[in-house]
């Protein structure tokens, strides 16, 4: 075991010979980091955690008990043996470990650390989700990918000052912006710090968690398996990106959509297990999380793919929202008329794309959007209790941008929408100071028709 582990210390070294000029500002250690909480597929009974030490770290330990007031915990706590292996990055070799914290009791609040009997986390704190239907909520995050440390942070950590009672987080692809980049999940993991070994997590790839092999061939992250332990209770080929969580009488589904995108095979794939899944759903609420947008919130993209093969299955099922990411703009709304009247309904799913982070691109206004934001970074939150969903969403500075409510009518019968953007927050529709700069006048006028047509519309 020595040997081997000291080969990958040779190893990652001499890779790293030619990167002059890089630092690694994030390097693994013997005290456990990157301490990941992640939603399993059976909540109310088992968790999952990650975590990140230095190669040398042979051993994974998890201790765990229910949460006390007193500090007397390691008396009561049953450790479970995790998983691990070696992992050379860019910059460093490392070693990542796992565990599956099983055997919990629903609706109870956990204390655990992770470690290696020597060196040890500090003591953090969970509850398992309830056995069955209850209340619950959660952050929805679009891409946050660029300046992570220095901008990202501001929005998750907003978003945890703003609801830290909330039950789990949702990440809609491009996390960061190289998948192969350890420097950029170290600043994902700095920004989110403590906050990501208490509220659990489910994430769904985007486009840059795929990089290109030495022959070209697209490639899930290096990092997204060691990161994450999420379930694996979807098609094969598509181990933790293609899968489900049932919680509290919600159903969340993360699709994989670069793989979608990438080929006709791999869509038809996720496609016959959607239909499957969807058939045989006993939840109330049914959330659909991918990265690429079903329909695109900035000018010029149209993923038609995704849209000819996905929303006729999300209308037959009653799906009732999608969160996406990957257009860095802001766009809420639907491609169906909603009825008015006092009871407003709508028959299909609302579609939601969002940004975290500070790369931003111009919007496109088209006539599916009710509310969309320009240049702004936001969080959401998702609240459902028994028939009833509410979704806000945030700006970074804490200001409510937009809100809607879905009521359930009953089994078959379209969901009541109820519109609650603020009225005294006007929409960001301005371009970014970088496309202010680099439009032509042509372009400034398009988009001016576009800006035009769009406030005719809601008016």
């Amino acid at each position: 075991m020595y040997f081997r582990t000291m080969l990958f210390v040779y190893l990652a070294s001499f890779r790293l010979c030619g990167q002059v000029g890089t630092n690694d500002y994030y390097p693994p250690t013997p005290v456990p980091d990157r301490i990941m909480l992640n939603l399993t597929d059976t909540p109310s009974t088992s968790t999952a955690v990650n975590w990140r030490t230095s190669l040398p770290v042979a051993k994974s330990y998890v201790q765990i008990t229910e949460a006390d007031p007193g500090p007397d915990l390691e008396g009561s706590a049953r450790v479970i043996a995790g998983t691990s292996e070696s992992f050379m990055t860019d910059l460093n070799g490392a070693r990542f470990h796992s565990a599956t914290l099983d055997d919990l009791r629903p609706g109870t609040q956990y204390a655990y650390r992770v470690g290696d009997s020597l060196h040890w986390s500090e003591w953090n704190h969970f509850t398992t989700a309830e056995a069955g239907e209850a209340p619950l909520s959660f952050l929805y995050f679009g891409d946050a990918q660029n300046d992570i440390k220095s901008l990202w942070s501001r929005a998750i950590r907003g978003a945890y000052a703003k609801m830290p009672e909330a039950d789990f987080m949702l990440h809609a692809g491009d996390l960061i912006n190289r998948s192969d980049r350890d420097h950029e999940w170290g600043e994902w993991f700095y920004a989110g710090g403590w906050i990501y070994g208490m509220m659990p997590s489910i994430a769904t790839p985007g486009n840059h968690e795929y990089g290109r092999t030495i022959l070209g061939d697209r490639e899930l992250s290096p990092h997204w398996r060691p990161t994450f332990h999420l379930p694996e209770n979807g098609p094969a080929d598509y181990p933790e990106t293609v899968y489900y969580v049932d919680y509290q009488g919600t159903r969340v589904i993360s699709l994989d959509s670069p793989a979608f995108l990438r080929d006709s095979s791999e869509a038809n794939v996720q496609m016959d297990w959607l239909r499957g899944l969807l058939a045989d759903n006993p939840n109330t609420w049914t959330i659909v999380t991918m990265h690429h947008p079903v329909y695109s919130s900035r000018l010029g993209r149209d993923n038609l793919e995704l849209r000819e093969g996905l929303q006729p299955i999300f209308e037959e099922f009653g799906v009732d929202l999608v969160l996406q990411g990957h257009d860095h703009t802001y766009g809420r709304g639907t491609n169906l008329p909603i009825g008015s009247g006092k009871q407003p309904t709508i028959d299909g799913p609302i579609y939601v794309v969002s940004v975290s982070g500070p790369k931003m691109y111009d919007l496109s206004l088209e006539p599916w959007m009710q509310r969309g934001a320009s240049n702004t970074q936001l969080y959401q939150l998702i609240e459902i209790d028994g028939d009833v969903l509410h979704f806000t969403a945030y700006t970074v500075t804490g200001q409510k941008y937009d809100a809607f409510e879905l009521r359930k009518q009953g089994a078959g019968q379209p969901n009541v929408f109820i519109d609650q953007a603020p009225a005294d927050v006007p929409e960001r529709l301005a371009l970014p100071p970088r496309f202010e700069r680099e439009y032509t006048d042509e372009e400034r006028a398009v988009y001016r028709n576009r800006f035009e047509e769009y406030e005719a519309r809601k008016n």
